[in-house]
């Protein structure tokens, strides 16, 4: 059970490891005048790809969940993300985003039944400490416009992300996320035609960007995300995003040659703590100390007999809606 854990929160780490990525890769190659009409070309081409691969169609209700999920999960939240980068320093709306793990929970709560566990909340409160000591600086302009478009942003990607999972039955994850991003894509075209015009003129190094952008940190990476969301609790997901901003920093020191100072490098540790403490396995594994501390001994000497340390009740099984713990 544990290893199952463990290999789909490493397969769920791709999404936000190559979401920090973006950062670079769009201050660096894609245009910078046109962040409606980059969303499109990130979600749309992904969408589209996918597509090709399922060959398959929305049926019945999925044709609204399509809409649904990807105005919320990507159309929606790319544009929010886009004016939040406009109007806040990345440190602010990346910490910001960084209270979405205890949004998650506390939806999949109401939504999946889903309680969150005392030492999942903890790692989420220190994620957001981490992240706060490696972003923020001080002495930056605070704009309430940028704060309530990330806040937005973040509340639409939490609740997207947990109803995806709700409604996950019946359909596999490739055609689902395949609907969404294109759902997502569509739904921005008409504002960033009304705002923006036509789309952007693009050379080489704009065509590789979006290529990467979209087929790699959205293609691949939504579909380790939703992979991760069937198998995993939801705010166990919402830890691993945590290392978004990260990577973030990370290939700002690799590859633009940032300096990393010793806060930083707190913040980066604090951060890996909470998302480590937040594992489901390691809950389990404290656990299982705690009742083997507490049980009788066995032996010749006491006579008793050597109990298993069960797991999820009388019945000795854990049901989850969503899969795995």
């Amino acid at each position: 059970m544990e290893e199952k854990s463990l290999r789909w929160s490493l397969i769920t780490a791709v999404a936000p490891l190559t979401w920090g990525t973006t950062y670079y890769v769009t201050k660096h190659a894609l245009p910078a005048d046109a962040p409606l009409w980059g969303a499109v070309l990130r979600a749309l081409p992904a969408g589209l790809v996918l597509l090709l691969v399922v060959r398959r169609l929305p049926r019945g209700s999925w044709w609204w969940r399509s809409l649904v999920l990807g105005t919320l999960s990507m159309g929606a939240f790319f544009a929010l993300i886009y004016v939040a980068a406009q109007l806040l320093p990345s440190s602010v709306a990346s910490t910001v985003m960084a209270t979405s793990p205890v949004v998650m929970m506390l939806v999949a709560w109401a939504l999946l039944a889903q309680k969150p566990r005392v030492l999942a909340l903890a790692g989420a409160g220190l994620g957001v400490v981490g992240v706060a000591a490696m972003l923020l600086t001080g002495g930056a302009e605070i704009r309430p416009l940028g704060v309530a478009a990330s806040v937005a942003a973040m509340l639409m990607s939490s609740v997207g992300f947990v109803l995806a999972t709700r409604w996950a039955d019946g359909v596999d994850v490739v055609s689902s996320t395949a609907w969404q991003l294109v759902a997502g894509g569509l739904v921005l075209v008409p504002f960033a035609v009304a705002v923006e015009g036509a789309p952007p003129a693009l050379d080489g190094r704009a065509v590789l960007g979006f290529a990467y952008v979209s087929l790699v940190a959205t293609a691949v990476a939504y579909l380790a995300w939703f992979s991760g969301l069937r198998r995993l609790p939801a705010g166990t997901v919402g830890l691993v995003g945590l290392l978004n901003p990260v990577a973030g920093v990370l290939v700002g020191v690799l590859v633009a040659g940032e300096h990393l100072g010793p806060l930083q490098v707190t913040g980066i540790v604090v951060v890996l703590a909470g998302v480590v403490l937040g594992q489901p396995a390691v809950d389990r594994l404290l656990r299982d100390r705690r009742s083997r501390g507490g049980a009788p001994e066995s032996g010749p000497e006491s006579g008793g007999v050597p109990q298993p340390a069960v797991e999820g009740g009388p019945h000795g099984v854990r049901r989850d809606p969503v899969g795995v713990q």
